[in-house]
């Protein structure tokens, strides 16, 4: 591990806080259909059921990781960004962001922002990157932008005069008011520097009518999602210039397969898009 890593503040220097594993939880059904090993008996019964209602989940939410690779390696190596927050971690599934961004740029800065008891448990020992960049944790809630931004990791690690590339990647659809959802954004990326951008993808019921039955069992679950039109998500870019191809389908958005081989519509349920801040 990097000397130069920041592992404080809100719990990294603590005793993690109990995890809660008699129900499901949004992070580990994630972490289970992805293939990953930090889930529970819930977890993994929940996301059974999710994915007998639709055996596409599990594409969908591989598809939605792929995005954000290739969000991140557009940035990183077409853009020249070599600062990334990403709010809404989750379980580190390997590549992460600073894995991809760092394989461009040895260089580039990571704050990684969850508030998921079981990522801070994990964040220490898997998050690991190059001598020459850096790395932070900030255990936050999205829903808690001041703390966040004034956090002392985020200013130890990005200079907010310089563009810094703000990834929320399938954390908005858990903020179900609308105006509540939108001023989060905009208050994040208030804070950037012109040259900043907004990668975003979140969970839309527009491709596959199937897709709600899923939402309905995150509901049923205690964890109820907000489905969201492809206008809806467009408007999160208000004010920002959206890079083509604008807001897709996340397998469509600059897909690095030929057409033939990319997976159906139908078996994709979230949009994502990426835009400047002039």
């Amino acid at each position: 591990m990097s000397s130069d890593m920041s592992w404080t503040r809100r719990g990294l220097g603590h005793e993690p806080p109990e995890i809660d594993t008699s129900v499901a939880h949004s992070a580990r059904v994630y972490d289970y259909i992805l293939g990953g090993k930090d889930n529970y008996g819930p977890d993994r019964e929940a996301a059974e059921q999710m994915l007998k209602n639709w055996p596409s989940l599990r594409t969908s939410m591989r598809e939605n990781r792929r995005f954000m690779h290739r969000t991140v390696r557009h940035l990183a190596a077409e853009r020249g960004i070599r600062q990334f927050l990403d709010i809404g971690t989750g379980i580190p599934t390997s590549p992460n962001v600073h894995e991809i961004a760092q394989e461009i740029a040895p260089d580039a800065r990571v704050v990684y922002v969850d508030n998921d008891p079981i990522v801070l448990a994990h964040a220490r020992h898997r998050l690991n990157g190059t001598p020459d960049g850096r790395i932070a944790y900030i255990h936050a809630n999205l829903r808690e932008p001041e703390a966040i931004l004034t956090a002392p990791e985020l200013h130890e690690t990005l200079d907010l005069s310089r563009p810094v590339a703000l990834s929320v990647i399938a954390v908005l659809q858990f903020v179900l008011d609308d105006q509540e959802a939108y001023g989060l954004v905009e208050r994040y990326m208030r804070d950037l520097p012109s040259g900043s951008f907004l990668a975003l993808s979140t969970v839309t019921t527009d491709s596959s009518p199937k897709a709600i039955d899923v939402v309905s069992e995150y509901k049923a679950r205690g964890m109820p999602p907000r489905e969201r039109s492809k206008a809806e998500v467009e408007r999160f870019f208000d004010g920002l210039e959206l890079i083509e191809p604008g807001v897709q389908l996340v397998h469509n958005w600059r897909p690095d397969v030929d057409p033939e081989q990319r997976v159906p519509d139908t078996e994709v349920a979230m949009y994502g898009g990426v835009a400047l801040k002039p």
